[in-house]
C-alpha cells in the first residue's frame, strides 16, 4: 500500500510501533477501506484520516482510542460503514459528531457501542441517511428521550439502543419504522405505556424492551408482530391480562413476561405458539389454572410460573411430564403430584390413575447386584474405565437389554468414601433436573458401594476443551454453561432445601449425545438447612475453583458455587486451566480476565473462537466481552458481592438471544 515511497512507510512502522493511526494515511487518496479492528491501537483519530475523501468504510472498533469523535467525520461524503465500538471516545453534550453524519449520504451502518458519550441523542439523527439500515449506540452513557425525528429513519432494520439511561416513551412514530427487524432498547428508564402503533412493525424479529420503567396494559397490538421469535417485556411495570392476541405468534422462540403486574389468567390460546422454546411469567399476579393446553408445546425447553397466584392441577402432558418444581414455585395454590413441592390439594381420581402409570415408567430399575454390574462392565475392565476421583472409579456399563449406562464404583478402603456415597445417595435421591445426572439406581453391601447413573456417550467438558481432535463453537460453549446455569439455579433455588455443589468444575460437566450440559458428581455436596446461609467443612474440592472463604474458613454457602461457575467460564471460553503453570504469585486465571477486560479481552478468549477473517467477528467479539463480564461479577472477592446463581443464568440467556440475533 506505501512501498513506493520508503520514507513514508518508515513513518507509517514507526507510527505502528507505537500502536496509533499514521498521520500520513491521510495522504493516501485513493483508500476506500481502513479495517483497525482490534489492534490495541491508542491516541485519537488522525484529522489527515478525513480528508480521504473516497473512504467507504472505517472500522475502528475494539481498540483503546480515545479523545473526541471529531465533526469532520462529516467530510466522508462516501462512507458507507462506520464502527467506533468498544473505546474510550467521547462527545460533547449534544453528540454533534451524528449531526455531521447527515453529510454522509451513502451510510448504511453506524456503531458507536460502549464509549462513555455522556450525551443527548440530537434530534437531528432523524436526518442521517436515507439508505441508513443500523443504528447501534449500547452501553454508552446517553440520556434525555429519544427524539420522535427517529422515526425518519424509514429504512432500518437494526436499532439498538440499550444500556443506556433514556427516560421518556418509546417513541410511537417507531410504528412508521416498518422495515425493522431488531429493536433493543432494554436496560434504560423508559418508562409511560408501550404504544400500539408498534404493532406495525410485522416484520419485527426481535423485541427487547426489558428492564425499563414501562408501565400500563401490554397493547393488543402486540400481537400483529407475526415474524417475531423473541419478544421480552419483562422487568417491567406492566398490569391488567396478558393479551391473549400473543397466543397468534406461531414463529415465536422466546417470550418473558416476567417481573411486571400482570393478573389474570394464562391465555388458553399460548398453547398455539408451536414454536415456542422459552416461556417465563414468574413473579406477576396470575391467577387461575395451567392450561391444558400448553401440553401441545413440544419443542419447550424453559418454563418458570413461579411466585404468581395460580391454581388447579398442574398439566402431565408434553413438557410437564419431565419439569420440576422449580417452574411452580410459591403458587400455594396449584396441585399435583409428587414431583412438585408445592402445596397437596385433592386430586381426582383419574389424575391419581395417571401418576401411578408415570411413577412406575420413571422408577425404572429396582437395586442392581453386585454380580449384574460385574457383568455389565466385563468385570469392571479398565476398557469400560470412562474416569476416577478421589473416592471412585467410573465405567461404562451394558445390561442385558442393551441399555447403555455408568457406574460410579466408590473406594470404600479410602476414608470418606462412605461418607460420600451417603452424601451423594441422600442428595440425588430427590432431586429432578434436565441438567443434572440421572441416578438409576444403586448398590450397597458392607464391602462394595456403587451408582449406576445415566451414561453421558460425549464425556466431560473436560474432554471436549483440551482433546486435539475436539472443537466446540462459541454457540456449542455458551449453551453447556447455560445447562450448568440452570441445573446451579435449580440447586440452590428449585430444591427445598438448598444444595450447595461445592466442586464445578469441567470434569464434572457431562454431554450427552446432543451436547446438552449435565451436571455431575455431588460427593462432597452440602444441603443448607433451613434458613442457613452457610455451613463450614474440612472437605477441600478443587483447587483452583475454590471461593477464597471456602479456601481459607471451609465456610461453603451457594455464593461459592457461584465462584467456581465464574472460574468455569473463564476456562471455558479461554482454553486455560485454573491450574496452568502460568498462574504463579499473585496472577490467577480471574486476575489475568481482570487485568484484559474489556479492551484486551481477545488477549485471552480461545483464539480458535474468534478468526481475523470471520464476518461474525464484532458480534462473538461483543458476546465474549459479555461473558467476561459476568464471570468477573461471579469471582468478586466478597461473597455478598457476587451476582446471583439466579441473575448469572438470566444474563447468559440474553447474551444468547443478543448474539443469536446479531447474526442475522
Amino acid at each position: 500500500m506505501v512501498g513506493a515511497d520508503e520514507r513514508k512507510g518508515y513513518q507509517i512502522t514507526k507510527a505502528l510501533v507505537k500502536r496509533e493511526i499514521p498521520v500520513e494515511l491521510g495522504n493516501l487518496k485513493k483508500l476506500q477501506r481502513l479495517n483497525c479492528f482490534q489492534n490495541e491501537l491508542t491516541g485519537s483519530i488522525p484529522p489527515s484520516i478525513f480528508n480521504v475523501s473516497t473512504l467507504q468504510i472505517l472500522a475502528l472498533s475494539f481498540n483503546k482510542f480515545s479523545g473526541p469523535i471529531p465533526n469532520s467525520l462529516g467530510n466522508l461524503e462516501y462512507l458507507e460503514y462506520l464502527n467506533l465500538g468498544m473505546n474510550h471516545f467521547f462527545s460533547d453534550s449534544t453528540l454533534s459528531f451524528l449531526t455531521s453524519l447527515t453529510n454522509c449520504r451513502n451510510l448504511r451502518s453506524l456503531t458507536f457501542d460502549d464509549n462513555p458519550l455522556d450525551g443527548v441523542l440530537p434530534a437531528s439523527v432523524g436526518n442521517l441517511s436515507d439508505s441508513l439500515q443500523s443504528f447501534e449506540g449500547n452501553h454508552c452513557k446517553l440520556k434525555g428521550i429519544i427524539p420522535q425525528d427517529i422515526g425518519n429513519l424509514t429504512g432500518l432494520t437494526r436499532m439498538s439502543l440499550s444500556g443506556n439511561q433514556f427516560s421518556g416513551s418509546v417513541p410511537p412514530c417507531l410504528g412508521n419504522v416498518t422495515s425493522l427487524r431488531y429493536l433493543f432498547l432494554a436496560y434504560n428508564r423508559l418508562n409511560s405505556r408501550l404504544p400500539a402503533s408498534l404493532g406495525s412493525l410485522q416484520d419485527l424479529i426481535e423485541f427487547d424492551v426489558s428492564s425499563n420503567f414501562l408501565s400500563g396494559k401490554i397493547p393488543q397490538e402486540i400481537g400483529n408482530l407475526k415474524a417475531a421469535i423473541l419478544i421480552d417485556l419483562s422487568k417491567n411495570k406492566f398490569s391488567g391480562n396478558i393479551p391473549s392476541t400473543l397466543g397468534g405468534l406461531d414463529k415465536l422462540i422466546n417470550l418473558s413476561l416476567a417481573h411486571n403486574r400482570l393478573d389474570g389468567p394464562i391465555p388458553n390460546s399460548f398453547g398455539k405458539m408451536l414454536a415456542l422454546e422459552f416461556l417465563d411469567l414468574c413473579y406477576n399476579n396470575l391467577s387461575g389454572e395451567i392450561p391444558k393446553s400448553l401440553e401441545a408445546l413440544v419443542y419447550l425447553k424453559y418454563l418458570n410460573f413461579s411466585f404468581n397466584k395460580l391454581s388447579g392441577e398442574i398439566p402431565t402432558g408434553g413438557y410437564f411430564a419431565n419439569t420440576t418444581s422449580q417452574s411452580f414455585l410459591s403458587n400455594d395454590a396449584l396441585c399435583g403430584d409428587s414431583r412438585f413441592n408445592v402445596k397437596p390439594c385433592v386430586i381426582q381420581s383419574s389424575m391419581r390413575k395417571k401418576v401411578k402409570r408415570r411413577c412406575v415408567f420413571v422408577k425404572g430399575h429396582e437395586r442392581i447386584s453386585y454380580y449384574e454390574l460385574e457383568q455389565a462392565t466385563n468385570g469392571f475392565d479398565e476398557s469400560n474405565l470412562l474416569g476416577n476421583g478421589s473416592f471412585s472409579m467410573v465405567y461404562k456399563g451394558i445390561l442385558k437389554d442393551g441399555t447403555l449406562f455408568a457406574v460410579k464404583v466408590f473406594n470404600v478402603q479410602l476414608e470418606g468414601a462412605f461418607n460420600n456415597f451417603d452424601t451423594e445417595c441422600e442428595i440425588l435421591r430427590n432431586l429432578r433436573h434436565r441438567n443434572l445426572i440421572k441416578v438409576i439406581t444403586s448398590c450397597s453391601n458392607p464391602d462394595f458401594k456403587a451408582l449406576a447413573l445415566e451414561y453421558m456417550p460425549n464425556g466431560t467438558l473436560d474432554k471436549w476443551l483440551y482433546s486435539h481432535n475436539l472443537f466446540m463453537n462459541l454457540l456449542q460453549r455458551l449453551d453447556i454453561m447455560i445447562d450448568v446455569g440452570s441445573a446451579m439455579d435449580y440447586l440452590h433455588n428449585g430444591c427445598s432445601i438448598p444444595v450447595v455443589h461445592s466442586d464445578l468444575k469441567p470434569n464434572n460437566v457431562l454431554l450427552d449425545q446432543e451436547m446438552v450440559g449435565h451436571v455431575s458428581d455431588f460427593g462432597i455436596a452440602k444441603l443448607l438447612g433451613t434458613g442457613k446461609d452457610f455451613v463450614q467443612t474440612r472437605t477441600i474440592a478443587t483447587i483452583g475453583y475454590i471461593a477464597p472463604e471456602y479456601g481459607q474458613d471451609g465456610i461453603v454457602s451457594m455464593s461459592c458455587d457461584v465462584y467456581s461457575f465464574g472460574i468455569l467460564m473463564m476456562e471455558t471460553f479461554t482454553r486455560t486451566k485454573p491450574s496452568d503453570e502460568i498462574f504463579t504469585g499473585d496472577l490467577s486465571i480471574q486476575r489475568w480476565v481482570s487485568d484484559s477486560f474489556p479492551s484486551e479481552i481477545h488477549n485471552v478468549v480461545d483464539s480458535n473462537l474468534v478468526q481475523p477473517w470471520d464476518e461474525q467477528i464484532d458480534a462473538k467479539m461483543q458476546c465474549l466481552s459479555s461473558i467476561m463480564e459476568l464471570a468477573l461479577s461471579c469471582t468478586l472477592a466478597t461473597p455478598n458481592a457476587r451476582i446471583s446463581m439466579k441473575d448469572s443464568l438470566s444474563t447468559l440467556k440474553k447474551i444468547r438471544f443478543q448474539f443469536v440475533s446479531s447474526r442475522h
